[in-house]
């Protein structure tokens, strides 16, 4: 199977130990579910893989925008890692889980004057400032509370990663950032630098998700440090950080290749040390930032099934509890998914159906082309399989319908850490 967390024990789906119809039967479905200890065990593979390609200054920051609720950010309180943030809401939920706000990193191409405001009063670690206007604003904000604001530029340093158009990042012409081919990444650089309130610490950049080997990184890296020493030559600056963005990718499908994250980050390593050596410069202090590989295969989430359609001589249909409101990611990018039919594992698939959800819209589709039994009918459970990044954070009320609830499941318990939404919470804000 694709995520180690997974067993079949006669007819059933085992997920972290615990068997999957059992807790729909205990919490209901839709449902979220999170393995705690592989998403520890994510965690520690970043942090200790890092150390030990990029020394003992480098660190695993995680992407809140993976999956952004209090539960997962006291685990990265407990493990040491640091975050980033896109929000104020992202930012309070980190508040929230008492995680140290000194070790986040706040992200976002339009940050409000609000936003601004809001995580400066909360002594907020770092911005990743997009472009000029932001370094502008921040010195403002800084100078009317009296500090000098850490910060990191991104910039763009012209990689295309070949993933999804959607989620490339690293291009001249993507909407984050200031592009280094154009000579606007040394414009905001030497505007940081002017900025009495401002701390410019290093550089960021992002190239993209869903990358399966090391070559991006270390294109990213070879033009980020060839800038970082060009400014040291023109400015006297020395970034004392570099960021070089999250992107590892996972597995949905069989199909999809095999990553060794370990042995890529030290390649990655590798490369740095190399061509800090080759350019004259010390190794910064790297970041990375990953999100879905610390919690996509950490998660599943379960449905029942309502209807089973047939169309004679055409398709057929298994639709579910849920759909598009609680994984949008099919019909926004057409993603892969593995799902099974959870109670009858040990049947054989000899029928093909697409396994839709219950809003009305023809593209509520989580999967099609599923592979499941002839006999699946109203009442099994339904399984898909790597939802832990993406699914939760992008879930919606569409249709009115509400968002299901979170468990995370432990060694030795299991808790609901979001809980379900109901009708008053979806009329709460209207008036």
């Amino acid at each position: 199977m694709i995520c180690k967390n997974l067993a079949v024990q006669g007819d059933d789906l085992f997920f972290a130990g615990r068997k999957t119809k059992d807790l729909v039967k205990k919490y209901g479905s839709p449902l979220y579910v999170l393995d705690e200890e592989r998403l520890r065990e994510n965690m520690r593979l970043y942090a200790r893989s890092m150390k030990q390609a990029f020394g003992k200054e480098a660190k695993p920051l995680y992407a809140g925008k993976a999956n952004c609720i209090t539960a997962i950010h006291r685990l990265a309180k407990e493990e040491k890692i640091g975050i980033d943030v896109v929000s104020s809401g992202e930012i309070a939920t980190a508040l929230k889980a008492g995680f140290p706000l000194k070790n986040a990193y706040f992200h976002s191409n339009n940050k409000t004057d609000e936003d601004i405001a809001f995580a400066m009063q909360h002594r907020i670690g770092y911005f990743v400032v997009d472009n000029a206007e932001e370094v502008e604003a921040i010195e403002k904000e800084a100078a009317s509370l009296g500090i000098r604001q850490k910060i990191l530029l991104r910039l763009t340093p012209g990689i295309d990663p070949h993933t999804y158009e959607a989620v490339s990042t690293g291009k001249v012409d993507s909407k984050f950032g200031s592009a280094i081919e154009t000579g606007q990444a040394e414009e905001i650089t030497r505007l940081a630098l002017s900025k009495e309130h401002v701390e410019l610490c290093g550089f960021h950049c992002h190239v993209g998700s869903q990358v399966f080997d090391s070559d991006i990184f270390v294109r990213a890296a070879d033009s980020m440090l060839s800038f970082l020493a060009e400014m040291r030559q023109k400015t006297g600056f020395l970034a004392g950080e570099l960021d070089l963005g999250g992107g590892y990718g996972v597995r949905y499908c069989e199909s999809d290749p095999v990553i060794d994250i370990e042995k890529n980050i030290l390649q990655v390593g590798e490369f740095v040390h190399e061509k800090c050596r080759e350019l004259g410069i010390p190794v910064p202090a790297i970041r990375m930032e990953p999100g879905r590989s610390i919690v996509a295969d950490a998660g599943l989430t379960l449905y029942t099934v309502g209807t089973v359609k047939r169309i004679r001589g055409y398709k057929n249909y298994v639709s579910v509890d849920g759909g598009m409101t609680d994984n949008p990611r099919y019909a926004l990018y057409g993603s892969p998914y593995t799902v099974y039919i959870a109670n009858k594992m040990q049947e054989e698939t000899t029928m093909t159906a697409d396994v839709v959800g219950r809003c009305c819209e023809s593209g509520d589709i989580i999967q099609p082309g599923v592979a499941v039994p002839e006999s699946v009918q109203r009442g099994d459970i339904v399984a898909v399989l790597t939802t832990g990044a993406y699914n939760y954070s992008m879930a919606s009320n569409y249709n009115r319908v509400p968002r299901p609830a979170v468990v995370m499941l432990g060694k030795d318990e299991e808790k609901i850490v979001v809980r379900r939404e109901t009708l008053e919470d979806l009329l709460r804000g209207d008036l």
